[in-house]
Parts: C-alpha cells; structure tokens; sequence
C-alpha cells in the first residue's frame, strides 16, 4: 500500500514535535489525522497540509478517545506523541496533583488511543503505533521524578505490547528523544518561567529541534513492513546522558 493510500493520527499535534511529525508524515504522502485539545491551532496546520483532518480531541478523557475511534475505522499508524512535564520539584517536595497530571497524559493517554484503535491497526494488515517516550524513561535524575516515572510507564507499554502482538501485523516503534529546544516543552515544565526555561539550554550547542525528532519518527515509520526500530534514542551531540551535557558557558 502506498503512502498516499494511509491514514496516520499524531496525537498533541498542536506544537512542538507532534506538529513537526504532522509535516512529516504529510509530506512523505500520508493523510494525517491531527488531534490536540487546541482546535485552533491543529485547524490551521491542518489547512496547510495536504491531505490533513483536524480533531479536537483530550488523550486522557477515554469516551471521547472512544468516539475518536468510531468515526475512523480505518487507521495505519498512530503516533502517541501527546505527554508534558509539569514541575521540577524533587520527590520529597513534588506536587501530587502534577505527579497524577503526567501519569493521566503521559501513560494513560497512549493506553487509551492505543487501546481504541488497536482493532483498526490491526485490521489494516500492516499497522505501527509509535510511543513517543524520552530519555527520561530509561534513566532516571534529580528533579524529575514525576516526569521520569511517567515516561518510564510509557517505555513500558511499548516494551509489552510489543511482546503481546508478537505474531500479529502491527509494529510498534519507540522514539526516545533526550534534550529538545522547543516553544512549550519547558517553559510548560517551569509554569511559565521562561529565564528558567531558557537555562535548560544555556551554553548548549545545537540541541535537537521539533524537526529533529519528527525527521526520526518519520523514517522509522517508513521502513519496510517487515522492519521494526524497536527503540531509538536520539540525543544532542552535546548530550552524553540525562546528566551529562558539554556547556560552552
């Protein structure tokens, strides 16, 4: 089936990398499906794409996932790619309400879009779900708790479900990206503070862009069928770890 033929949905697809993932998929001839909470936003880049549907639609509230998955039975790839950061407090201080917010869109919002169209993945004959996780759901540092164990949780819906549909015509691919500058990422994660934000990336040459990432998921998603990237973590040259980052200043 050509590309032209697929129809891929790009969860938080309102900015940063989902959008970015949009114009890729887009342009390599799929018909894309962009879901976000904000309906301004997807509708106008669904208006610049060719072959592009805007859907208002919330990952956590799983009736309206449910009805997402009614009015489209027929789906070739999803890109789980809604989540967020909220808060930098360590353990002992971090707000449970944030902890319980990255949970609800970070791992319970991929089981729920992944559990919706699962059946029309499937039926497709040649379905891929990608999780988009982090280098914070493989290793763990100080003053992410709350996040890293929200990204560990989506590591872990991969890792399974690519043991359960063993032997079923769906692949699912795991993209884990390290530091990436984007408008929203930590500006979200500092509630607004953006001279902190900003420190996230001080003295660091080139971190990934949107574009960066997308151009990956992009590629991984494109592979022949019968070629699954299973895990692929793409840093920074500057980046070494989670922990381990050269500064120029």
């Amino acid at each position: 089936m050509t590309a032209e033929a697929r129809t891929a949905v790009v969860t938080g697809a309102s900015s940063g990398i989902g959008a970015a993932t949009a114009r890729a998929l887009a342009a390599a001839g799929y018909h894309v499906v962009l879901t976000a909470r904000r309906k301004e936003r997807i509708e106008a880049l669904a208006a610049e794409l060719p072959h592009a549907e805007a859907y208002p639609l919330d990952v956590t509230d799983r009736a309206a996932v449910d009805a997402f998955a009614a009015a489209h039975p027929s789906i070739d790839v999803l890109v789980n790619n809604a989540g967020g950061a909220y808060g930098a407090e360590p353990v002992a201080s971090g707000d449970p309400a944030d902890w319980r917010a990255m949970y609800e869109v970070n791992v319970l919002g991929v089981l729920h879009m992944t559990q919706a169209l699962l059946p029309a993945l499937t039926a497709s004959g040649d379905g891929t779900v990608v999780v988009m996780s982090s280098t914070a759901g493989l290793a763990t540092y100080e003053g992410g708790g709350g996040y890293v164990a929200a990204k560990h949780g989506a590591h872990v819906i991969a890792e399974t479900l690519r043991l359960e549909l063993c032997g079923e015509p769906v692949r699912v691919i795991e993209v884990a990206p390290g530091m990436v500058r984007t408008d929203e990422f930590a500006t979200t994660r500092f509630r607004g503070d953006t001279a902190k934000a900003a420190k996230v990336y001080e003295g660091v040459d080139q971190p990934l862009t949107a574009e960066d990432v997308a151009d990956t998921v992009a590629w991984a998603i494109t592979r022949p069928a019968h070629v699954n990237i299973d895990l692929l973590v793409v840093r920074p040259r500057a980046q070494a770890s989670n922990s381990k980052v050269h500064r120029t200043t």
